[in-house]
């Protein structure tokens, strides 16, 4: 289970624009895949009280993942696209990880 902090940028000191909920779930016998069920819950501005959602598989040691948007709320009903994600740092020994996820949706 994820409850992470959302933010504009990479470094820690970013701008908190939202929460990353949801859940990661091994997904691979012979390789490092995870199964992700994610909410983007904007808390900030325009966006303040929607979400995006995605559900996907993702290659952990990929350079870059694309995973589908499959639905959201608010001001993102009704929204379908994919998702980017950029590994940006990864701690092995404590499982910390930096995650860029760029975001391409159509909503109404």
């Amino acid at each position: 289970m994820i409850d992470d902090a959302l933010t504009e940028g990479p470094e820690l000191s970013s701008k908190l624009i939202g929460r990353a909920q949801g859940f990661y779930a091994s997904a691979g016998i012979n390789e490092l895949v995870a199964l992700i069920n994610m909410n983007f819950a904007f808390l900030v501005g325009k966006y303040n009280g929607s979400t995006i959602s995605i559900m996907g598989r993702d290659e952990v040691l990929s350079g870059v993942r694309e995973m589908p948007i499959v639905g959201g709320s608010g001001l993102f009903r009704f929204a379908r696209g994919y998702v980017q994600a950029r590994t940006k740092m990864l701690d092995p020994k404590t499982g910390d990880s930096t995650v860029e996820y760029n975001i391409y949706v159509f909503h109404y």
